[in-house]
């Protein structure tokens, strides 16, 4: 394996530990400190800030008239829906529940290759659509709230399933960018377009929040969440696209739930039930044969 495949791998590693941690870490601000979409503003306006600073140190591009269009997109699907409903959804549900449906990705990224760019679908990976997509209805119809501030866990879930589409369209759509800018370019512009178009929906929530009394643990979690969830995972993942496929990037969302999982009992934020491991043991079932590749075996 070459050295720039290995470095992508772990960059794409790291991105998803830290999306893994983030599932506890970001549900325990809200509402209590700040609402799900107050605190989009407050991750994409960070991330916006943050590239704009390193851009000073990165080379100088022009961003094509022709490929606008696409950057538009990648923000929409990436850095708004993608963000809005994961939030609004984790602050329905649970931690465990957000880290087995995401974990959808690389089904959905199937999906819409199928449509977009008419990759065949195979009897396997059909199958394995189906059955994943079972693990996260099992979710969706039977999970209930266990007192871990989860007021409406079936619609949550079913934002993450829209969470999931959108990621795996971004995943898509921002691939052929990567091979013609820098990541910080790529970055830089899709938080800025991501900041005007989520203003709207998310500056009342923001208003909303009392800064001069934040806790020291409250503003911590916020600034892991900007800094290392929103900053550190997209420059990782948009550096580890320039060598791996957008399915192979979506596989590295199998860590999360492991992680997530973890996390989240060791500090009592969730526990894990019956209905819960059926239905990761389905979505992991069904991811695992639509990542299936088939092998030439040679006379």
């Amino acid at each position: 394996m070459d050295k720039k495949r290995m470095l992508a791998i772990i960059a794409a590693f790291t991105a998803s530990a830290i999306y893994g941690v983030n599932h506890t870490i970001a549900k325990g601000l809200m509402p209590l400190y700040i609402e799900p979409f107050g605190f989009i503003l407050l991750r994409v306006t960070g991330a916006a800030i943050l590239f704009w600073i390193i851009s000073i140190f990165a080379p100088k591009e022009k961003i094509a008239n022709s490929d606008w269009p696409r950057i538009l997109g990648c923000a929409v699907f990436g850095m708004v829906i993608n963000m809005l409903f994961f939030f609004k959804g984790l602050s329905l549900s649970t931690p465990i529940n957000s880290s087995v449906i995401i974990t959808l990705s690389p089904v959905m990224v199937l999906i819409l290759a199928a449509i977009l760019i008419k990759e065949k679908i195979t009897l396997l990976k059909t199958l394995g659509i189906i059955v994943g997509m079972a693990g996260a209805i099992v979710l969706v119809l039977f999970s209930k709230g266990e007192n871990f501030n989860a007021p409406n866990i079936p619609l949550g879930n079913i934002l993450f399933i829209i969470n999931a589409f959108s990621y795996g369209l971004y995943l898509i759509l921002v691939k052929p960018l990567t091979k013609k800018y820098h990541s910080i370019t790529l970055m830089k512009w899709l938080f800025l377009i991501a900041v005007f178009i989520n203003l709207p929906v998310t500056l009342n929530e923001f208003m909303e929040v009392d800064w001069a009394v934040l806790p020291i643990d409250a503003i911590w979690k916020m600034g892991f969440v900007v800094l290392g969830t929103t900053f550190m995972t997209y420059l990782l993942n948009i550096y580890a696209l320039k060598q791996l496929s957008p399915s192979t990037i979506s596989a590295f969302i199998y860590l999360q739930p492991l992680i997530a999982i973890s996390f989240a009992i060791s500090v009592g934020a969730d526990k894990l039930t019956p209905v819960k491991g059926i239905a990761a043991a389905l979505v992991f079932i069904g991811v695992y044969m639509v990542s299936i590749k088939k092998t030439k075996i040679k006379a």
